[in-house]
């Protein structure tokens, strides 16, 4: 890319579950002429439609989505993988002069998307082995216990179930002599292809609380049990990461008996609800996010109007 020539204009449309962001979305995709680029790192798997919120074939009819339906739930996938995929689609959308709207609520995509990762080149095979045989011997508890001490930031922010970036962690601290951490303040994301616009959704929070609530009675009345049950008839096994994600891992429990169906769904509910949170927690911390109410559709169609006319302002 030219460094001289202006960057590809994008529009991120992010906040948390169950706030409206797809309903949003198609608003200003239509409106704009624009298409949809999805940020969910559970929505790019086949198969998982009614747990994931994914948008419906109706959704999908209305405005071109990409990043959906993109990878099978045992295919290995992450922000970097996302990235590189995601870049090649907006800049084509760009070239066609098709607007870009990022749309999701996946705050590490987003992030990857705009400013990059680190390079991504440690790796040991030895030291991978190692670790791969102590999560075997002492659990992947025991390996999370040391990620606290070599690389408190990161353990912080990893679920201690999950194995594959815990052991990740590892390899690069016990590789290279320093936490992943320290790697990406030293890379600052400094990368950054696209100019963005984002708009961030938010509303009060007893309210986004009760709609959270409703979708997961919504997603169980639409047969999430179900879709579950068929995930696992697949070869779909209860270990894998997709699989580990909210919903799955609950409903994978009721199956198997460890959960009553009512259990099942009160943790549900509370679960999405941290996730919620925790979004919120995350996307409040960039201080260039404009936060709007999914209600203030024609407030957001005139910051769009605007980014967008910024542009032809300056060729004039």
């Amino acid at each position: 890319m030219n460094p001289a020539a202006p960057k590809p204009k994008i529009v991120i449309i992010c906040g948390p579950t169950g706030i409206g962001k797809t309903a949003v979305a198609i608003v200003l995709a239509r409106h704009f002429k624009g298409q949809i680029i999805g940020a969910d790192s559970m929505q790019i798997y086949k198969y998982m439609d009614i747990g994931t919120a994914k948008p419906t074939a109706e959704e999908q009819a209305r405005v071109v989505h990409h990043m959906v339906d993109i990878v099978a739930p045992d295919e290995p996938f992450d922000a970097a993988r996302y990235a590189k995929r995601a870049r090649r689609v907006i800049v084509e959308l760009c070239q066609h002069r098709i607007m870009p709207f990022v749309v999701g609520g996946t705050g590490l995509y987003i992030k990857a998307l705009l400013y990059g990762l680190f390079n991504d080149d440690v790796s040991d095979p030895q030291i991978r082995t190692k670790l791969e045989a102590e999560a075997d011997t002492h659990g992947i508890d025991f390996l999370h216990q040391r990620l606290r001490r070599l690389d408190p930031e990161t353990a912080k922010r990893l679920h201690p179930n999950d194995t594959y970036r815990i052991l990740r962690a590892l390899e690069v601290v016990e590789a290279s002599g320093k936490a992943i951490a320290l790697h990406h303040r030293e890379h600052a994301f400094a990368e950054q292809p696209f100019e963005s616009l984002k708009i961030g959704l938010d509303m009060e929070r007893e309210l986004l609380y009760e709609r959270i609530n409703q979708r997961v009675e919504a997603m169980l009345a639409a047969g999430f049990l179900g879709e579950v049950k068929t995930l696992l008839a697949k070869g779909y096994t209860a270990d894998l990461k997709a699989m580990q994600s909210i919903g799955y891992r609950h409903l994978v429990g009721t199956i198997r008996g460890r959960l009553t169906l009512a259990e099942c769904t009160r943790t549900l509910k509370r679960d999405h609800r941290r996730y919620a949170k925790r979004q919120l927690t995350w996307f409040k911390a960039d201080p260039e996010i404009i936060w709007k109410a999914p209600g203030q559709i024609e407030e957001i169609i005139r910051l769009v109007d605007k980014f967008i006319a910024a542009d032809k302002e300056s060729e004039t």
